[in-house]
């Protein structure tokens, strides 16, 4: 039985143009396949033309006729009702967010099995696994890599050293009167060992595999002496085999050559023992400006070194010393040729520019 389209609100030109308005681009696709119907296409080729087949065709010409244009969208598929009411999901969610104590729920990360069983103390309620994965992305987790921290770090001096890190640097600038009315650039400063037991980073795979990466076992390394400065988009760095003050002082002299003519350069690093040495030369267009201790979170050239390493440096075999200085030089001259990324991966609102 053939169903006729009776609808007459709308012709076959008018439905074309409805469907390049459409931003739903299944209706839109039900929409030109009923065009085709009203241009005397037969059903078959309308059905073909818009990747369905007659019958599929004839149920929406029923709902286009009961509906007119809004009834050839897709209705929201409401499933089961949750056996966890608002109350358990919002505690649920909290659990999740909190993680295991390891003492008490004798693991280290929850896996949906744990969850699987506190949710059956807890609440009294028994999910199949794979329904506890489901209620975490209703909930908007994710299993994700999880970021390093220190055991001694206090995130309550890091807080308290944003909020106060303008009126610090205004106060130790103001001590150096040649420093007044100077435009004072933000510079982040740190290092990184890259080695030939390098680091492995992900990559797309068929889910299900684990795909194999060459990993190095020898030892040879060099250091990236690295700072970005992310107002300007800007970075200077050398590649040394050690990590001493004698390679500082290099890299202070390269970071100098970067800083604009007539400005004044605050760098922002740890309290490594090549950061504080006596026999550090620091140039006059330069101030060093301590961050808290145990505090990597606040220095965006952390960030810096992950991506180069998931970008350019892992996955990789390097034969000598030398393959290994040219390959971080690559990925340095590749990454300040992209100011925009500087900026993007190193930009801190609290780390705000400031005039002597």
């Amino acid at each position: 039985m053939v169903v006729a389209i009776i609808r007459q609100d709308h012709d076959a030109s008018e439905l074309r143009r409805a469907a390049v308005g459409c931003h739903d681009t299944s209706a839109a696709r039900r929409m030109l396949a009923l065009a085709l119907v009203l241009e005397d296409a037969s059903r078959g080729d309308a059905a073909r033309a818009a990747g369905m087949d007659r019958q599929t065709l004839r149920d929406w010409v029923y709902r286009y006729n009961a509906e007119g244009l809004p009834g050839l969208s897709d209705r929201p598929q409401l499933g089961r009702t949750s056996l966890l009411n608002a109350e358990q999901l919002a505690e649920l969610a909290d659990l999740v967010e909190a993680g295991p104590n390891p003492e008490v729920d004798k693991v280290i990360r929850w896996r949906r099995v744990d969850l699987q069983a506190v949710i059956a103390r807890r609440f009294g309620v028994k999910l199949h696994e794979r329904s506890v994965g489901k209620i975490l992305r209703k909930l908007k987790f994710r299993k994700m890599t999880v970021r390093p921290q220190h055991p001694k770090s206090k995130p309550e001096d890091q807080e308290a050293f944003k909020k106060s890190f303008s009126n610090q640097l205004i106060t130790q600038l103001m001590s150096n009167t040649a420093l007044a009315g100077k435009p004072i650039e933000i510079w982040f400063q740190d290092e990184a060992r890259i080695g030939q037991q390098g680091t492995l980073t992900r990559v797309w795979a068929r889910r299900g595999t684990r795909p194999r990466a060459p990993h190095d076992q020898r030892r040879a390394s060099a250091y990236i002496f690295g700072a970005v400065c992310p107002e300007r988009g800007v970075g200077a760095a050398v590649v040394l085999p050690f990590a001493n003050t004698a390679g500082m002082n290099l890299h202070l002299e390269e970071i100098s050559r970067c800083v604009m003519p007539g400005a004044h350069a605050v760098i922002l690093l740890d309290g490594a023992g090549w950061h504080i040495a006596k026999e550090l030369i620091i140039p006059d267009n330069i101030t060093l400006f301590k961050i808290p201790p145990y505090s990597p979170e606040l220095n965006p050239v952390e960030n810096v070194w992950q991506y180069l390493r998931q970008n350019k440096l892992a996955i990789q075999v390097w034969e000598d010393y030398k393959s290994i200085v040219d390959s971080c030089c690559n990925a340095w001259n590749w990454l300040i040729s992209m100011p925009h990324k500087i900026t993007s991966i190193a930009t801190r609102d609290w780390a705000k520019t400031v005039r002597a």
